[in-house]
């Protein structure tokens, strides 16, 4: 049941969700443009670079990219020197970008839905932990890098 809790386990769910209502429940709404494909693209590839550009940091500093468990070592260099969350901010651009290229219009409220179910589901347990693990660190790390952008 772990492997169920993991966030890109809730990405996919909502995901599917979003293409269900695009494809079975359009209501007759529609974003379709090609600057909104354009948009989409930028959202899901901007998505998938920071996802890359994390898992480099984690591998360089040999640390644990596993949700639940507590990192070996503070990653502050590279994008998390941007962001403190960045695999998190590209799930939720992957399914912005998922839900404009699939013109899942209702589907958008998904969006801030699942950046809520990670903020509290990963984001504040993981800050917890690695505020008791790393303390002084964390402390100033929290303070000049903002947990999103």
């Amino acid at each position: 049941m772990k492997w169920v809790d993991l966030p890109p386990v809730w990405l996919v769910v909502f995901a599917v969700i979003a293409w269900l209502q695009a494809t079975q429940f359009p209501f007759g709404l529609s974003l379709a443009h090609p600057v909104t494909m354009l948009l989409a693209g930028v959202l899901v590839g901007g998505g998938i670079v920071l996802t890359l550009l994390a898992v480099m940091e984690f591998r360089r500093h040999k640390t644990t990219i596993i949700p639940h468990e507590t990192p070996d070592s503070l990653i502050q260099s590279g994008i998390f020197a941007r962001s403190r969350n960045p695999i998190y901010l590209a799930d939720v651009l992957i399914l912005a970008g998922l839900c404009l290229w699939w013109d899942a219009v209702l589907a958008l409220v998904l969006v801030p839905v699942l950046a809520w179910v990670l903020e509290k589901r990963f984001i504040i347990p993981e800050e917890n932990r690695m505020r008791r693990h790393f303390r002084a660190d964390f402390a100033r790390y929290e303070q000049k890098v903002r947990r999103w952008l």
